[in-house]
């Protein structure tokens, strides 16, 4: 008798022992994004306004996130995130007018792969991508419900924004950050000018398609940490490896943003330095892996606080014009006083 019980039991056993397991994947499943909101709980429907906030890191800028916020008409306001907290809600609710401000924290690809999580980014008005490192982007978001579901956002006519690494992802081009470590430094522009094809140089693309950010690629904290040269061994490995006979880029200082409306106009805010918009017009001549980079010919416009870019006509307002180009690693310069910035 007891070993008829046994060989009953030993199906349900079994059973039982899977439905724990499954029931402890979906708990994990479950916990592994974390959602804070504030305001409203319910979502509401409003008709927003496409646009564009490109945010150059540092301080925040309310001017920026005003912007922004108005381009959702009352809507839902979504900061999403691959670490940290919920420290932007109390910030941007104290600045917007939304029916509710919610953080998004989707620390991996399990994450990103739950289905409520590409719902929750679906349902809101206006998307912000907060700083921190774009690596965290691209290994958990690139290929998931989550890129689909902010390419779905940007397609519908909905804001978008993105302040650092926030902004680094925008671009159709981007440096991935991939493969730096945990300890490492930021990549240096003596690194890349040296060296192209230094180890970190790390570019990718075709994550997010905005438009008129298509053919570009986009950096942050530029001139407060001396990043033209990595910009411009960025484009010229952009260049060499095929992906565009023609890049540009949009390269933003800290403390300043450019806001860009649905036409492909912008204005430049803030107290940093403004925004640089380059546009090389010939192939570099030297790119090669251990070899220091020369490529001539990259068309400058530089534009402070209060003036105005066209992304569609590659033209400015209130700015200044000048030409860079990189011999054999050293970068000089048709401004007065050979000023690279």
């Amino acid at each position: 008798m007891r070993y008829i019980l046994s060989v009953i039991n030993r199906p349900l056993r079994s059973f039982l022992l899977l439905l724990s397991l499954a029931c402890a994947a979906n708990v994990a499943r479950a916990e592994s994004y974390k959602y804070f909101r504030l305001g409203n709980k319910e979502d509401v429907q409003t008709k927003p306004v496409a646009g564009i906030a490109m945010m150059g890191g540092g301080d925040d800028l309310d001017e920026a996130f005003r912007w922004l916020c108005n381009k959702g008409n009352g809507g839902d306001f979504l900061i999403l995130r691959a670490r940290g907290d919920d420290d932007y809600n109390s910030y941007v609710n104290g600045v917007c007018r939304a029916n509710s401000v919610a953080t998004l924290i989707i620390p991996d690809r399990q994450a990103a792969g739950d289905p409520a999580v590409a719902e929750i980014i679906r349902k809101a008005e206006v998307v912000f991508i907060a700083g921190g490192d774009q690596a965290n982007y691209i290994r958990g978001w690139k290929g998931t419900p989550v890129e689909s579901a902010i390419n779905d956002n940007i397609a519908a006519g909905k804001p978008i924004g993105g302040t650092s690494a926030g902004l680094a992802v925008e671009g159709g081009f981007l440096y991935s950050a991939v493969g730096d470590k945990p300890d490492d430094k930021n990549l240096s522009s003596a690194n890349v000018l040296a060296n192209p094809y230094y180890e970190r140089v790390t570019l990718a693309r075709e994550f997010l398609k905005v438009p008129h950010l298509e053919n570009l690629i986009t950096d942050s904290h530029f001139a407060k940490r001396d990043r033209m040269g990595r910009t411009l061994g960025f484009l010229a490995r952009i260049m060499k490896d095929g992906w565009s006979s023609s890049p540009r880029e949009v390269a933003i200082d800290e403390r300043s943003a450019v806001l860009v409306e649905a036409d492909g106009k912008a204005t430049v805010v803030g107290t940093g330095k403004g925004a640089y918009f380059l546009r090389p017009t010939q192939a570099p001549e030297v790119c090669e892996k251990g070899v220091p980079l020369t490529f001539r010919g990259i068309s400058v416009y530089r534009v402070p606080t209060g003036g105005h870019f066209d992304l569609t006509a590659w033209t400015g307002e209130a700015g200044t014009p000048y030409s860079l180009s990189v011999e054999r690693g050293r970068i000089e310069s048709t401004q007065a006083g050979k000023g690279i910035y």
